[in-house]
């Protein structure tokens, strides 16, 4: 029997890596809003990035990647710091009263701040068609916070998950400038590390903590440290390279906040209402006019 070669696309196995990658990147929004009964936000942050940051270290070197420029250390540095530690940050603060699936929308809602940072900052060419995508996506977050405020749930957390999407669309820009030299393993791991170095600031406070926690929930961060860090991304990588179209596997990255809302309402019990549904589903919409635009 022929054996196949290993990069030969296989629709049906990419397709069922990228569902895998969604359900594991979906978990870590309710499993960030349960450790944050327990921890405090910027604990969680270090518990998470120390072995996300080691497992990424571990992968590496069996991947035997380069180690970055001299003289780009300091950018990954800034580009962890501005692209991956505000973002922890701001969400974590933020998830600590919003519910999940509405966090999982308004992240969802990044490749707006992207798109928009890229025609400033990169020059880039966006088509009408994009920029009619960004405007039903605004409409779709104006619904969400409409919905928050008929629920009586508009509050600070809300703008912070929204300043947080914003920190993702920065940081796929800063992506794109460590992606014209480095591998996408070499620039995510790079990153990852430059932000837990900022992140280590919160040492006492991670140490005043553990004690006090049960092996369950340092068992479900630990999961939120390297799972999702880790092996979404390696799972999307495989994905990516068994894709016959990458447009069609990027779609399943839209599921992200729908995977999450279950996961939140069996896991948590979590729920909103149908306006906050219809806001999301809306912005969803809008990213997959502006992912026609681009494709």
């Amino acid at each position: 029997m022929d054996l196949q070669p290993l990069n030969k696309p296989n629709k049906t196995l990419s397709y069922l890596l990228a569902l895998l990658s969604v359900v594991i990147w979906s978990s870590a929004f309710p499993g960030t809003r349960y450790a944050l009964d327990y921890y405090g936000p910027m604990s969680l942050m270090l518990m998470r990035f120390i072995p996300a940051s080691i497992t990424l270290i571990i992968i590496g070197i069996i991947k035997k990647i380069r180690l970055p420029r001299k003289q780009d250390i300091l950018k990954f540095l800034a580009g962890g710091f501005a692209g991956v530690f505000l973002y922890m940050l701001f969400f974590n603060l933020g998830a600590v009263s919003v519910v999940s699936g509405v966090a999982g929308f308004i992240v969802a809602s990044s490749p707006v701040y992207t798109l928009i940072l890229s025609r400033i900052f990169l020059k880039e060419t966006v088509k009408p068609l994009g920029w009619a995508g960004v405007l039903v996506s605004f409409g779709g977050l104006i619904i969400i916070m409409v919905s928050q405020v008929t629920e009586f749930a508009l509050g600070a957390g809300i703008f912070l998950i929204f300043v947080s999407a914003i920190s993702t669309g920065v940081h796929s820009i800063i992506q794109r400038n460590f992606l014209k030299h480095y591998t996408a393993l070499e620039a995510t791991t790079y990153t990852m590390i430059g932000a837990t170095v900022f992140m280590l600031i919160f040492i006492p406070e991670m140490i005043r903590e553990i004690p006090g926690n049960t092996l369950p929930v340092n068992l479900v961060v630990l999961y939120l440290g390297i799972v999702p860090a880790a092996l979404g991304y390696l799972c999307w990588g495989f994905a990516l390279s068994k894709a016959e179209n990458t447009v069609k596997i990027a779609v399943f990255l839209y599921l992200i906040p729908f995977f999450a809302s279950l996961l939140a309402f069996v896991w948590l019990g979590e729920t909103f209402s149908l306006l906050t549904f219809m806001g999301g589903v809306v912005i969803i919409a809008g990213m997959l006019l502006t992912n026609f635009a681009r494709s």
